[in-house]
């Protein structure tokens, strides 16, 4: 699978920096032409549509209890970018519609708050 996705990787990447057609793909992200080619590699491999998009998908999923520190630099590269597109993806900006400045939201105090095993006090003394 690794192999996959840095073939699909280095062909976007040669494809968007092409002068021949870097004028054509200005304003498509390089994550979209590495999706294509994930799923044109898959078509040519006999897989299907939905088995191309399900292995893109589960190459794009981010496992919360993954240990990036054991990733090499490449592979960390490919989750930020993930990471990267999904905050601006969900980011409100200014010129959105449903854009509100400055919110304030109340937490329930009612709740019993947890708490962390370095914010208990012990005996010791600072």
């Amino acid at each position: 699978m690794l192999i996959f996705s840095l073939d699909c990787s280095r062909a976007a990447e040669q494809l968007k920096n092409n002068p021949r057609h870097k004028a054509y793909l200005e304003g498509v992200s390089l994550r979209q032409l590495e999706k294509f080619y994930g799923l044109l590699k898959g078509h040519l491999g006999g897989q299907s549509l939905a088995e191309s998009l399900e292995q893109i998908r589960r190459e794009e999923t981010i496992d919360p209890e993954e240990d990036m520190n054991k990733l090499d630099d490449k592979e960390l590269a490919k989750r930020k970018s993930i990471m990267d597109e999904l905050f601006e993806k969900n980011r409100k900006k200014k010129d959105d519609p449903d854009f509100v400045y400055n919110v304030e939201v109340e937490f329930p105090q009612d709740e019993q708050l947890e708490s962390c095993g370095w914010d208990v006090e012990s005996g010791e003394e600072i």
